[in-house]
């Protein structure tokens, strides 16, 4: 079976780590689009108060399947 893709970028921030950053991006994009099926992270980054991290924020690209 083929099928046809559609991708868009989101961004998830999160205090905790990396990974519920992630989490909470995919976890968005399943609010608002049908068929996900898979993720890619592209970008990583942070940021850093007192010397330690405050936040973390990942870029995330999502895949969807057409209809």
């Amino acid at each position: 079976m083929s099928s046809v893709y559609r991708v868009t970028e989101v961004v998830g921030t999160s205090t905790q780590s990396c990974d519920d950053a992630i989490r909470r991006a995919v976890s968005r994009a399943d609010e608002t689009l049908r068929n996900l099926d898979w993720f890619e992270v592209v970008e990583t980054r942070g940021h850093i108060e007192n010397g330690e991290i405050a936040h973390y924020q990942v870029t995330v690209k999502v895949g969807f399947r057409l209809e």
